[in-house]
């Protein structure tokens, strides 16, 4: 059980470090069109955005712009860092989601797996969370200061 509880956690981490360097290399420097002018100036200054609103989210992106140490100029990005570290948690939480479905299709108990059943498991855990990850709305909404990501992580993590 240990060897397969270890490997299972290595991969998870690896899909979400993989998939967190993917965005931070892609992640918008500053602001990008439609609402996440609206969206990063909100969380900045704890200002009410169009209905319905995203309170959490604003208070989130309130914490990562503390990170810009009062540079007005870097807010936008540690904003947009907040989407980019929800969505690589995002596809670590659908890792494990993965494994965790899959060992009911397998009808494989936790310690008893075959080596088989070890190999498809990871697999398609791996397959599938870094699918996800560089799906175009998914990819889209993880570089821009948007609420998606953090709506997505929130998703992962009741499920």
């Amino acid at each position: 059980m240990d060897k397969m509880k270890n490997m299972n956690n290595i991969l998870a981490m690896v899909t979400f470090l993989y998939s967190f360097i993917v965005y931070i290399l892609t992640m918008a420097p500053t602001t990008s069109f439609w609402d996440c002018g609206e969206f990063i100036a909100i969380a900045f200054k704890l200002e009410v955005s169009h209905p319905p609103g995203a309170p959490l989210f604003m208070l989130i992106g309130r914490l990562f712009s503390f990170l810009s140490f009062g540079d007005v100029t870097k807010v936008a990005y540690w904003v947009n860092m907040s989407s980019v570290l929800a969505s690589a948690l995002t596809i670590l939480f659908l890792y494990w989601s993965i494994v965790m479905l899959g060992r009911k299709v397998l009808q494989a108990k936790v310690g008893e797996e075959t080596d088989l059943q070890k190999i498809l498991l990871a697999g398609a855990g791996a397959v599938g969370a870094l699918a996800f990850t560089f799906t175009d709305s998914f990819w889209f909404s993880a570089v821009e200061g948007e609420v998606y990501a953090m709506s997505s992580f929130f998703t992962a993590v009741v499920f």
